[in-house]
């Protein structure tokens, strides 16, 4: 299996850049796949990053679960191969059915920028099979729709079946039990809000992200 990871780019998104940054600070290898590609041969994985899907005009990730690449993706997704969503791309992954619930906009209707403390709840998952749980991760969070809310049921399920991943320390947006990451039921497609490829260095505050692509690059070493 190859070891290049594919990074979707929409019309808006603007974090495509950093996370291919992030990876090949790693050693790893990637390439930026246009939305309306659907040739995704020879991915090891996939990463929609954050930004403003198609400007998030009728509702974050709304449109650009339509653009083309979104059926490879579930394809992609539905073989077994891991697919990450973060910010944005955890919007476009609800959108698409690959997760369950929705975001929405944060209690108190203000886009938030700042640094938040995650704890990792569950280590059975690309992002976090590496870290411990308990252990606290400092990541940048820059949304607007961060609020993740899903059905008694979904919660009851995330909680039971352990794909609650990370909870913020003090949630910032109102998410429904402190939901800050969670997982599919097959465990191979993840959905973030914070960002870590903004966090791969203590020269900009905090170097957790990195703890996070470590963990992610070497499921994918596992999976091979």
């Amino acid at each position: 299996m190859s070891n290049v990871v594919g990074i979707v780019v929409f019309p808006g998104t603007n974090c495509e850049h950093d996370v291919a940054a992030a990876l090949l600070d790693l050693g790893a290898k990637s390439r930026l796949i246009w939305h309306r590609e659907t040739d995704l041969e020879g991915l090891s994985s996939i990463v929609i990053p954050g930004g403003f899907a198609h400007g998030d005009y009728l509702r974050p990730g709304a449109i650009a679960r339509f653009s083309p690449v979104m059926s490879a993706v579930v394809e992609f997704a539905m073989s077994g191969k891991t697919v990450l969503g973060i910010c944005n791309g955890f919007q476009v992954l609800t959108e698409a059915g690959l997760l369950p619930g929705a975001l929405q906009k944060n209690v108190g209707l203000a886009f938030l920028c700042d640094v938040v403390e995650c704890e990792v709840i569950s280590t059975k998952s690309p992002i976090t099979a590496t870290l411990s749980v308990g252990e606290t991760l400092s990541l940048p969070i820059n949304h607007f729709e961060g609020n993740y809310t899903c059905s008694s049921e979904d919660l009851k399920r995330l909680n039971d079946e352990d794909r609650i991943l990370l909870r913020y320390v003090n949630n910032p947006n109102g998410s429904v039990d402190h939901v800050a990451a969670i997982c599919n039921e097959h465990r191979n497609v993840v959905g973030m809000m914070p960002h870590p490829e903004r966090a791969m260095s203590n020269l900009v505050g905090s170097s957790s992200g990195r703890k996070v692509f470590q963990s992610f690059l070497s499921s994918l070493e596992v999976v091979q």
